[in-house]
């Protein structure tokens, strides 16, 4: 299989992904309308390992996608930039800020920090916007969802690269 063509079937697979564990698992939260669940292990993924043009849209398509099934449909435009900026930040922080560290669990848990800023963050403002001092509501939820994107991401990344660069 050539680059471009493995680079285009990892991007739906992560899309994919991303999407079923967002949108199969929800545990309701503290806020407004949020729910926790497992797919911003694979927002944080997509990026560090497709990298910010495929891991972005497929962060961002895949969480959106699960939004938009789920019935959270005024969410999807704030869903897929967060998502997709989370993922970006993600790549960024992985490869160029922690280059000096040579292990992926710090490396990735790193990043998992910086996402988990950027989706509490994103979230609120866009929930302030959406219902003024409600936006509080979901912060809660909201750091309990990135906590659990962090351990995840941070378990199951160093198993995927090695996958990936056996192959």
């Amino acid at each position: 299989m050539n680059k471009k063509t493995q680079t285009i079937t990892l991007t739906a697979l992560f899309t994919a992904l991303t999407c079923i564990s967002t949108y199969l698992l929800k545990i309701p939260s503290f806020g407004p309308n949020g729910y926790i669940h497992l797919g911003d292990a694979f927002v944080i993924i997509s990026g560090i390992l497709l990298g910010p043009l495929y891991g972005t849209f497929a962060a961002g398509a895949g969480s959106a996608l699960a939004d938009a099934f789920g019935g959270y449909v005024m969410y999807v435009p704030a869903t897929f930039i967060i998502k997709a900026l989370i993922a970006a930040t993600a790549y960024f922080i992985f490869y160029k800020l922690t280059f000096p560290i040579k292990n992926n669990y710090i490396k990735c848990a790193i990043a998992g920090i910086f996402s988990a800023i950027i989706m509490v963050s994103g979230y609120f403002i866009y929930e302030y916007i959406l219902y003024g001092n409600g936006a509080f509501a979901g912060i809660i939820g909201n750091t309990i969802q990135g906590l659990s994107g962090i351990v995840i991401s941070t378990l199951l990344l160093p198993k995927i690269l090695k996958i990936k660069n056996r192959g």
